[in-house]
């Protein structure tokens, strides 16, 4: 790990749709291994049961030893469950599917918002840069963990049809969590992903979220590219499997758009 030490720790960002298949993961791992390229040092929480961010990392269900489940639900500190990975510059929480049950198990804990943000805002953080939290495809309390602990919300958004309607949900849970937990929460930003510039729809949801949403959409969009898609059965970042692929490119210029913000 890099020696310098963040004052404030690191900026904590929890990726979240409740909608599935829209490219949370992916930008997940891939918006992580693009920031490292840069020498920042990233924490990938990975909070959805399915565990796809940690496998896309080349972390076997069978080499995951704590997980984020135990960090939850036993409360074992961040630092003995962090692993890392072949990303040079990214460090991983892994997910198991013990994590499906932590809804349930959680319910009767009173502090049951609030155990991730204990443990991202403990010890041994001010060495990241950022941390990236990957949500499950739900507003479970899993999600709501992610944001009471989070700095900020990335909304990872397919260009296809219905893409605007599920976002009135997440901003009201967005905006709930900001009166019950967490004031400061701010929406970072919302990224077009699966993006075909040849497809009029692809356009049209586009400048649907820029006249809706206007600043809050990142300039930069993801497109539709196979080697994005191909890379997590490499167990690869796209940037690590084709770093000059169209998809990579795009991870890059995300980055750098992000963290100009800082």
């Amino acid at each position: 790990m890099h020696d310098h030490i963040r004052p404030h720790g690191p900026k904590i960002i929890a990726i979240t749709n409740q909608k599935g298949g829209v490219g949370k993961t992916t930008t997940t791992i891939n918006l992580g291994a693009a920031l490292a390229e840069k020498g920042r040092n990233v924490l990938l929480i990975d909070l959805d049961p399915q565990g796809n961010a940690s496998t896309g990392l080349g972390i076997d269900a069978a080499a995951r030893g704590l997980t984020t489940y135990d960090l939850l639900l036993e409360e074992a500190p961040l630092p003995d469950v962090i692993v890392e990975t072949d990303v040079k510059g990214v460090w991983l929480a892994p997910a198991t599917t013990d994590l499906s049950s932590a809804d349930i198990e959680l319910v009767s804990n009173e502090k049951r918002s609030h155990l991730l943000h204990d443990a991202v805002h403990g010890d041994g953080m001010q060495a990241f840069d950022y941390v990236l939290i990957d949500c499950p495809p739900s507003l479970n309390l899993l999600t709501v963990n992610a944001m009471v602990a989070a700095d900020s919300v990335l909304v990872p958004l397919q260009s296809e049809f219905f893409a605007l309607e599920g976002l009135s949900q997440l901003m009201l849970s967005i905006r709930e969590v900001r009166q019950t937990a967490n004031p400061n929460l701010r929406i970072e930003g919302v990224v077009l992903t699966m993006y075909d510039a040849r497809n009029n729809l692809s356009r049209q949801v586009e400048a649907d979220a820029r006249g809706n949403l206007g600043e809050l959409v990142f300039n930069t969009v993801i497109p539709r590219n196979v080697r994005v898609s191909e890379a997590p059965s490499f167990a690869l970042p796209v940037l690590a499997y084709d770093p000059q692929s169209k998809g990579s490119q795009a991870y890059r210029d995300l980055a750098t758009e992000l963290d100009g913000r800082k």
